[in-house]
C-alpha cells in the first residue's frame, strides 16, 4: 500500500487544508463494492501525555459481528490536537495498524467524521480515499451541521444539514441516549452506510466494530 507521504504529514495549518480540499475532490458517494464479508473498526488512544499515538484495528465477520482478527500500532504522535484536522493526527498511525492485518476488510467504521466535516474531509474520508477503501465515519459528537430533534426510539433518525446540504445522519442507535453521527466516508452512498451501521449494532450506542476497537487502543 503506497501513500503519499504529503497527504499525511502537512508542515502549515494552510497546507492541510489545501490537502483536504484536494482530497475531497476523490471522495465517491456511490456504492462502489461487492459483498461486504468483513467490517472493520479502527480508532485510536494516546499514551505518554500525548506523546505517543496507539491505533487499533478490528476486523468482524459480517453479519455475525464476530471478531477474527485485531492488530495495534504504536507510533510517536506527528500533529498537534486541532478539531477539524484529527485525521492528520491518527491516520499515520492507523495505515500502520492496517498495515499488519491478514484480513482486508470489506467495509471500515471509523469514529469519527466522514463527510459531516466542515471542508467536507473527516478522517473515514481522508481514510477512505487514502486507501481506495469504502469507509463509513460514526462519530459520538456534533462537529458540524444541524438537525431536527431526533424521537427517543432506538432506530429514529434524521438527515444532518449544513449549508443546505445533507452531509449525514444523526441516529438514535439506542433508546433514550445520545443519538450517533453517521456520515459517508468514501465509495458508499448514505443510505446504504446506514444501513451497514444499524447492521453493526446491538444494545449499546455505539456499532461493534467501534465497541471493539476503542477497547483495543485504550486498553481497556
Amino acid at each position: 500500500m503506497e501513500i503519499n507521504e504529503k497527504y499525511l504529514y502537512p508542515t502549515s495549518l494552510d497546507q492541510a487544508k489545501i490537502i483536504q480540499q484536494q482530497l475531497r475532490q476523490q471522495v465517491m458517494a456511490a456504492d462502489k463494492f461487492k459483498k461486504v464479508n468483513h467490517v472493520a473498526g479502527v480508532d485510536v488512544g494516546f499514551k505518554d501525555n500525548y506523546k505517543l499515538t496507539k491505533a487499533a484495528v478490528v476486523v468482524l465477520k459480517f453479519p455475525s459481528l464476530e471478531l477474527v482478527e485485531s492488530q495495534t500500532a504504536l507510533i510517536p504522535t506527528t500533529f498537534p490536537y486541532i478539531p477539524g484536522f484529527l485525521s492528520f493526527r491518527e491516520i499515520p498511525a492507523l495505515l500502520k495498524a492496517i498495515e499488519k492485518l491478514t484480513i482486508i476488510p470489506d467495509l471500515i467504521l471509523c469514529d469519527g467524521q466522514g463527510i459531516a466535516h466542515p471542508r467536507r474531509l473527516g478522517i473515514a474520508s481522508h481514510l477512505g480515499v487514502l486507501m481506495d477503501l469504502p469507509t463509513i465515519g460514526v462519530a459520538k459528537s456534533l462537529l458540524v451541521g444541524k438537525h431536527e430533534d431526533i424521537p427517543l426510539d432506538k432506530g429514529s433518525w434524521k438527515p444532518l444539514i449544513d449549508k443546505e446540504e445533507v452531509i449525514g445522519i444523526v441516529l438514535r442507535s439506542r433508546t433514550n441516549v445520545k443519538p450517533i453521527y453517521v456520515s459517508i466516508g468514501h465509495k458508499i452512498s448514505l443510505p446504504t452506510a446506514l444501513d451497514y451501521v444499524i447492521a453493526c449494532l446491538t444494545k449499546y450506542r455505539l456499532p461493534e466494530t467501534t465497541r471493539w476497537a476503542d477497547k483495543l487502543a485504550s486498553d481497556k
